[in-house]
């Protein structure tokens, strides 16, 4: 029986290595697939992957103001979340296409050589994002000082605040989900995070604690990003 299935198999095996590389090759696909998705005390951190990336897909698309679906299939498709971050916000500020950019990345090879002819102020651009690009600091630290003035500007952070959870380790995603539950029940975010970091809890076991639901994550930070926004017109 062995060697009935052996001979069976030698010659899709053959035809498989004779094949070139690139025939061999899988798509850069990016899965942004979450099996769970709901918090169970049972085991607390299992959706907390699935809450971080719809908090901060829900931020994108409120301050961005494109539809948070887009986002998800963009990502599935492998474009990375630097390039989608950078892109977003270069386009906001030049005017053009952020389509237009995205492409302009992939063919330039850095956000320096795409930024560089737009021309953008420096003050619509924003300090950090500036300072980043002169230095051709690597594309993770260019997204950083993108969503820090992003939650500057939203009022998720004081600045102090900000700069204290990075320096403890904190994260663009964790940034923004701890400013919402900061938010909801007037905790200060550094305690949150602290309790996060040495394991005390979990995201979802906070996000229950704020009673925000998982469907009710997008609407809940639209309307912190409404309140911001009407705040700094006044």
């Amino acid at each position: 029986m062995f060697n009935r299935i052996c001979r069976n198999l030698y010659p899709s095996l053959i035809i498989t290595l004779m094949l070139p590389l690139p025939a061999l090759a899988i798509p850069a696909i990016t899965c942004h697939c979450f099996t769970d998705r709901a918090y169970d005390p049972a085991r607390p951190s299992i959706a907390d992957p699935y809450f971080l990336a719809t908090t901060a897909n829900s931020f994108f698309s409120a301050a961005f103001g494109v539809e948070k679906k887009s986002i998800v299939i963009k990502k599935q498709k492998g474009v990375s979340a630097d390039d989608l971050w950078i892109g977003y916000w270069l386009a906001a500020r030049s005017g053009v296409d952020p389509e237009t950019l995205l492409e302009q990345r992939k063919i330039k090879g850095s956000w320096r050589q795409v930024a560089t002819p737009l021309a953008i102020p420096v003050k619509s651009l924003g300090g950090r994002v500036a300072e980043t690009l002169n230095n051709n600091f690597a594309d993770e630290r260019l997204t950083n000082a993108v969503v820090d003035e992003l939650l500057l500007r939203f009022r998720f952070h004081s600045e102090p605040e900000l700069v204290i959870l990075r320096k403890a380790g904190a994260g663009n995603q964790e940034l923004i989900i701890v400013a919402l539950i900061a938010a909801k029940t007037g905790q200060p975010a550094i305690q949150l995070y602290r309790d996060i970091k040495e394991g005390r809890t979990s995201w979802g076991a906070l996000l229950q604690r704020a009673k925000i639901e998982p469907p009710d994550i997008q609407s809940e930070i639209a309307t912190l990003i409404k309140t911001a926004s009407v705040f700094s017109s006044s």
